[in-house]
């Protein structure tokens, strides 16, 4: 591309930072009446981010004069180039700080306080400045248009490839964030993480009618270990299972309200918990002897750190605004009506009446969990299984291809994919991470029993080989560099569940040669998987609301109004179906200490499983993963167009639930 040479200074004196006429109308007259519209467009994008300190008002006039490249050729090679350019910064960057989180984030090789200063190191603090400090911005912004996400959604559909490249080439630079304020959001973002990852509750003391069931030394994560030591039970006689889940809840309840006996946590006192009545060997524990208000000072610290972002977003002023408008790209009233309109159908009450002949006894608050509608298996039993199959991360890791040949891939791409996961265990529940550039591999993170596996850690395993699946094939398969990914966190969360929902596959366990009643007992799972997860991300977004008009509150004020509106969320939508809730559940999510507004993506990619599943009835199940989570990063309606030729709706689970329901009963 050949610079153009300068207008006269002349005239350039006499522009001002709104494109002033006489400025534009030599521009025009250099470059043609028919490239008016873009020099109108990407003088005002350019005027829009230009600061005094990126020059003076004649060093932008002779940028923009200097760096405008007309339609044809030299544009698409501009294009190409960017493209190429932040593919490098941004793929390397990442690979960079993934690989420095390694230690912080796994298991069996702490070196305390060094770990945190590698996983809070940033090689590039002040990108987001130095990309217009350096030009490399203002050559978007004059060149390519900025979309918001009101024209993508209208527009989008009708795009070709080189259309959503350019706007995700635009998109790539965001407002400038000042160096100590990303400083800032990685330590309070990593102190978030480390209270998650480390707030395993010691319960091998705890009691449940009087005795002990639990391992020495056995700690469970919060909320996810322990719900799943709940659902575990359920593989048990009810006399025996029953109050063991509800000692489970109680030390669910005391997590959520921060009320986990301080002894209890740092092994002080070894002598019964009974947590239904906070005691320690008899004696009521209260007051100062709890755990405290930690995670919701940590909660608001997240929310303190996020209205300092406010003022250099002003397009997207609350961290609501940016999490709905530019991370999900689906309206927040829409992402709202769908989870309310799920959560509303008549055809949970038809599941509740379901579950309740299923479980065998009235239903309870914590039976949301419940999820396995197929033949429930004890514990000790899915732990053996998994054993023969998988003894330990690195046997389920050589596996791979053969569990991806044994779901339909070809030999060709299970040898590729399976070949290009790392499989480790991490210290918290388990996760999955992306390459970010194409001779890069994925990581998968689970969590894992002492002397093996286990169902959870496959289960979990099986979740982020979806994650995997959908990362590995979004990369190597999109048809840009810039579309690589997709559109946000729900979609390859749906992905997640599907192949999650296949472990039992993956072992041989699978009950019923019957496609039909497979498929409808995953339904009758999705549904109430998703109107459990609804509740609490209802709730969080709620507490956001909440949080900004009332930006001076306290951690008390805090933990009381999360309480309130749990009780608030669970009369609306499970009351009637759960009866009482003594224990806050649609609170216990820890996704809200460390991501936070990330749980309705859990919601979504449910409901957007769903769909896929459902479309791909009669269909290859590997042909269509791949052909999904190619088509690139496009906004979620479009790309679910794509994928089913529809856009996001709960109606293709709640019908499917419904019939699903009159087959089972």
């Amino acid at each position: 591309m050949t610079a153009a040479p300068a207008v006269a200074a002349a005239s350039s004196a006499a522009a001002s930072t709104s494109g002033n006429d006489e400025f534009l109308k030599e521009l025009v007259a250099r470059f043609g009446e028919s490239q008016r519209h873009r020099l109108e467009r990407g003088i005002r994008q350019v005027n829009d981010a230009w600061t005094p300190a990126d020059g003076s008002e004649q060093e932008k006039l002779d940028f923009i004069v200097s760096h405008f490249v007309p339609e044809g050729g030299d544009l698409k090679r501009l294009r190409q180039r960017l493209e190429t350019a932040l593919e490098q910064i941004s793929g390397h960057l990442y690979e960079m700080r993934r690989t420095l989180r390694r230690w912080s984030d796994l298991r069996g090789d702490d070196m305390p306080g060094i770990d945190d200063i590698l996983a809070m190191f940033d090689p590039a603090p002040d990108l987001s400045e130095q990309v217009y400090q350096q030009r490399l911005a203002f050559l978007a912004l004059l060149n390519f248009p900025k979309r918001d996400l009101g024209t993508m959604l209208a527009q989008g559909g009708k795009w070709t490839v080189s259309d959503w490249v350019e706007a995700r080439i635009v998109q790539s630079f965001g407002p400038r964030i000042p160096k100590a304020l990303s400083d800032k959001a990685r330590a309070v973002g990593h102190r978030a993480n480390q209270f998650v990852n480390g707030f395993h509750v010691p319960v091998e003391a705890v009691v449940a009618d009087g005795k002990r069931w639990l391992p020495a030394g056995r700690a469970l994560i919060a909320h996810w270990l322990i719900r799943e030591e709940v659902k575990a039970q359920y593989g048990d006689a009810p006399a025996i299972a029953l109050p063991r889940q509800r000692a489970l809840m109680h030390v669910m309840r005391h997590h959520i309200e921060g009320t986990v006996p301080v002894a209890v946590m740092d092994g002080t006192d070894t002598s019964n918990w009974d947590p239904a009545a906070n005691s320690l060997g008899g004696e009521a524990v209260a007051g100062s002897a709890c755990f405290g208000l930690a995670r919701y000072e940590r909660w608001l610290e997240q929310f303190h750190l996020a209205r300092e972002f406010d003022r250099h977003h002003p397009d997207h002023p609350t961290a609501i605004a940016r999490k709905f408008e530019l991370a999900r790209e689906v309206p927040e009233s829409e992402v709202e009506a769908l989870l309310v309109s799920l959560l509303e159908h008549p055809v949970r009450r038809e599941l509740a009446s379901f579950l309740a002949r299923k479980i065998g006894r009235p239903l309870e608050s914590f039976d949301v969990y419940f999820e396995d509608f197929a033949e429930a298996r004890p514990a000790a039993e899915m732990n053996a299984a998994v054993t023969a199959r998988f003894p330990d991360e690195k046997s389920f890791q050589a596996a791979l291809p053969a569990v991806l040949r044994g779901l339909g891939w070809s030999a060709d791409d299970a040898d590729f994919l399976g070949s290009r996961v790392q499989v480790e265990i991490c210290k918290g529940a388990g996760h999955a991470m992306r390459p970010a550039m194409g001779q890069f591999g994925a990581w998968l993170r689970t969590s894992r029993l002492p002397e093996c596996l286990g169902w959870d850690g496959f289960d979990t395993a099986m979740h982020e080989l979806g994650h995997n699946l959908e990362q590995l094939c979004s990369c190597y398969y999109a048809p840009s560099p810039a579309l690589r990914g997709v559109p946000n966190t729900a979609c390859t969360e749906a992905f997640a569940f599907l192949y999650q929902s296949l472990g039992r596959r993956v072992l041989g366990l699978a009950t019923s040669d019957d496609e039909q009643r497979d498929f409808d007992l995953e339904a009758v799972n999705t549904l109430q998987a998703t109107a459990q997860i609804a509740g609490p991300g209802l709730m969080e977004l709620h507490v956001w609301r909440w949080l900004y008009t009332h930006p001076d509150a306290n951690a008390d004020a805090l933990r009381a109004e999360v309480l309130r509106l749990a009780d608030e969320i669970w009369a609306r939508y499970f009351a009637r179906d759960f009866g009482p809730d003594p224990y806050r559940l649609s609170a216990a999510y820890q996704h809200m200490i460390a991501h936070p507004l990330y749980l309705p993506d859990y919601a979504l990619g449910h409901i957007i499983s769903h769909q896929i599943r459902s479309h791909m009835r009669g269909r290859d199940l590997a042909t269509e993963t791949k052909r999904i989570t190619s088509q690139g990063r496009l906004t979620p309606d479009v790309w679910m167009r794509g994928a089913v030729g529809a856009p996001i709706s709960v109606m293709a689970l709640c019908d499917d639930a419904a019939r699903a329901l009159g087959r089972l009963a």
